[in-house]
């Protein structure tokens, strides 16, 4: 058995804590200060399960859930900026991505901390290309949001019997934002996953760990780090029923069942 050196993990943890937040990291005056690079940067940021790119998704989407202060999210995307693990327009893209699945509020703080890294760094931000530039058929638009949510969840969507799946599900949701090109579908997928777990209701849970791993979007793997990585700004408890979901869902994903359970169409 190798022992392992508490003082080579707080040099290593400072160095990454620098590395992901791309600031002067100063002594830590507190134990809990202390924490971040003694255990968060160096025992699960330098984990190879799970990129870099997701890490950063992960962590700014928990983090505009958690009532994080400004200098914590802002240096999460000062550090994607400056990994190049994620460009402004993808950013963009992710905070209107977690407008609908954490709430527009939660949106608006990654889109406001986007904002205040690209004035202080005095960055040419492109355009935004709007969310539709041309006119569109109601009903084509519903059919189109149906075929997408089909694709990403991979199973069938709801009928428009109501507002909410209507104008909201299959008109907007699928309809638009999901197949936006500013952001590819993978990485919308730990926003995604970041906001249904937080809203600890257990279907948009377990529909949507099964549709990242069934769609082939992510392995079981990086899905069971994904929960390591998300207990960091939601914590333990809310990260332990969603390790219980990872659990499940990967075992029907792997035994070929749906979701709930049944026997899945055309698996072979």
């Amino acid at each position: 058995m190798t022992l392992l050196d508490p003082a080579e993990r707080k040099d290593r943890g400072r160095k990454q804590l620098q590395d992901i937040m791309g600031t002067h990291i100063a002594e830590p005056k507190t134990l809990y200060e202390s924490s971040w690079p003694d255990y968060l940067m160096a025992e699960i940021w330098t984990r190879p399960q799970l990129d870099l790119r997701a890490r950063y998704l992960i962590s700014i989407a928990s983090a505009a859930s958690a009532d994080t202060p400004e200098g914590i999210i802002d240096g999460y995307i000062g550090g994607a900026l400056d990994k190049e693990a994620l460009s402004v327009v993808e950013l963009r893209e992710v905070a209107l991505h977690f407008g609908v699945y954490g709430g527009w509020s939660r949106g608006a703080i990654i889109d406001q901390a986007i904002s205040r890294v690209v004035e202080a760094r005095q960055l040419i931000e492109p355009p935004y290309k709007p969310l539709s530039e041309a006119p569109w058929d109601p009903t084509e638009r519903l059919k189109k949001g149906a075929a997408e949510f089909d694709q990403v969840m991979t199973f069938a969507g709801p009928p428009p019997v109501a507002p909410y799946f209507e104008a909201g599900i299959l008109n907007f949701v699928f309809g638009e934002m999901w197949h936006r090109d500013g952001l590819d579908q993978r990485s919308r997928r730990w926003v995604t996953l970041v906001g249904v777990a937080d809203s600890s209701m257990m279907m948009p849970i377990q529909t949507h760990v099964y549709g990242a791993m069934a769609s082939g979007n992510c392995t079981a793997t990086e899905m069971h780090e994904f929960v390591l990585q998300y207990a960091i700004h939601s914590g333990w408890p809310r990260a332990s029923y969603l390790q219980g979901v990872v659990f499940d869902m990967a075992n029907k994903v792997e035994q070929g069942l749906t979701w709930d359970g049944k026997p899945r169409e055309n698996t072979a």
